[in-house]
């Protein structure tokens, strides 16, 4: 299998859990599904469903710590603006220090070029890129700080891989349906230390939509 090997590197970060309310809980690692967004915004694609089939594989290098912070959450009751009621406190959960290698493999997408292809030509060419907005991960203010192919520097014998398991700790999306939550799709994995340079065959999520036969 070709696949791309990309270093990403936030320096906070909040992975919302979708169950949260007024307290906004994260996910410890960022799930597929958020990857995914990235790398569509850092090509300047818009259509979510465009590289469906393309598969990712994560591994941490970096064990992000969590803190907390209380915030105003803005939740319209009334139609003023200024008015008190539309604004409650909330606790919300931080990740600092979030470092990644995500690899990006064809899979079974059906367009050309591929999500990989994209990604290398950004990376190599960014002044070819349109895109707009900042490259975030997470929520809108959490800004990515580095995103490069991988180089030498990075290689190593033995990484913690997010893999999926059936009995597995944590739950992650690997689809989001941002309308509601009715077609969001997850699994169940954990983070596994396994002494490989490259990702092993339960490491690969593919992201695909509900609303699509592949």
């Amino acid at each position: 299998m070709s696949a791309l090997a990309i270093y990403v590197e936030v320096p906070f970060a909040t992975f919302r859990q979708s169950h949260g309310r007024e307290y906004g809980q994260t996910y410890p690692v960022p799930p597929p599904s958020t990857v995914y967004g990235m790398l569509l915004s850092l090509v300047g694609e818009i259509d979510t469903g465009k590289h469906c089939g393309v598969q990712l594989a994560i591994a941490m290098l970096s064990q992000p710590r969590k803190s907390k912070v209380l915030r105003r959450l803005r939740r319209f009751k009334v139609k003023d603006y200024s008015d008190s009621r539309n604004t409650i406190p909330e606790h919300q959960e931080i990740l600092t220090d979030v470092q990644f290698i995500v690899w990006v493999a064809p899979g079974t997408e059906q367009v050309s070029p591929t999500l990989s292809q994209r990604v290398e030509q950004a990376l190599m060419h960014p002044t070819a890129v349109q895109r707009f907005g900042c490259l975030y991960l997470g929520e809108s203010n959490d800004l990515v700080n580095v995103v490069k192919l991988v180089s030498d520097d990075y290689r190593s014998d033995a990484r913690q891989w997010l893999v999926r398991d059936n009995q597995g700790l944590i739950t992650l999306p690997y689809w989001v349906d941002h309308v509601g939550s009715r077609e969001t799709r997850r699994l169940r994995y954990q983070l596994k230390e396994i002494s490989t340079e490259f990702p092993p065959d339960s490491s690969w999520t593919t992201i695909q939509s509900p609303c699509k036969h592949l």
